[in-house]
């Protein structure tokens, strides 16, 4: 719930795409690092036509192509398989990095968690992507300051976050991850520098529009839904 403004504002006002062609050659690349957290993007796919929304409630179902991460090949409009692994950055700049080689002019888009960036591969990639200069590359980070058992400041804490992806040749803006109006006018100016890759600092709460959810790291990945939950669920979105 924390990225749902996010990839909103991502695919109703920036990325191009074709639903009919997914595979179209100048589309843009987008790719959700937080592979946990892929039910917002197969809503957002869903709204935007790639599969019916009716194949929404065969969700990690056995026979459902809708698991419990993305995967590449099975899913019309996912183009990497990723968990929260630390490797989306990384296949991000690829991809930016044949752009530019081949001098398409495609822009990729990565989602990262913040709990997902403790990976050393993170880093890795983003000091290539400092080094070749690539402006077509945005990574946004779901800064909710909550991972899979705490808070990110105990587990491992991140600050100074903005003054990292600087020092790695990256352009750097925060915002608030829920404002769509400020969302909106960020992504109208990407590339941020015109030779530098730009991470923006999404701030957002976990758990977002479910007040007995929000901000609780034990809601991260875990089941056990009673029914008094899933009617607590049903009043927040009536």
């Amino acid at each position: 719930m924390s990225m749902v403004e996010i990839l909103r504002v991502l695919y109703d006002s920036f990325l191009q795409f074709r639903t009919d062609e997914p595979m179209w050659a100048e589309r843009d690349r987008f790719i959700l690092s937080k592979g946990h957290g892929c039910l917002t993007l197969y809503s957002i796919l869903a709204d935007k036509g790639f599969f019916p929304k009716e194949e929404l409630l065969t969700f990690c179902a056995p026979t459902s192509r809708l698991g419990g991460h993305p995967e590449f090949g099975k899913l019309p409009g996912v183009e990497a398989s990723t968990g929260a692994l630390g490797h989306g950055l990384s296949i991000g700049v690829g991809m930016a990095l044949a752009a530019k080689i081949r001098k398409q002019s495609y822009r990729v888009v990565v989602v990262t968690g913040d709990g997902e960036i403790n990976e050393g591969s993170v880093w890795e990639a983003a000091m290539s992507a400092g080094k070749h200069r690539l402006s077509a590359l945005t990574v946004f980070i779901d800064y909710n300051k909550l991972q899979s058992y705490g808070p990110t400041r105990e587990v491992l804490d991140l600050e100074p976050l903005a003054d990292k992806w600087i020092s790695f040749g990256f352009e750097v803006k925060e915002v608030d991850g829920h404002d769509v109006q400020a969302l909106e006018q960020l992504v109208a100016r990407l590339p941020l520098n015109s030779s530098k890759p730009t991470a923006v600092i999404c701030h957002t709460v976990k758990g977002k529009g479910f007040p007995f959810a929000e901000g609780k790291a034990d809601w991260h990945h875990k089941s056990g839904l009673t029914s008094k939950d899933i009617a607590a669920m049903y009043d927040c979105l009536i």
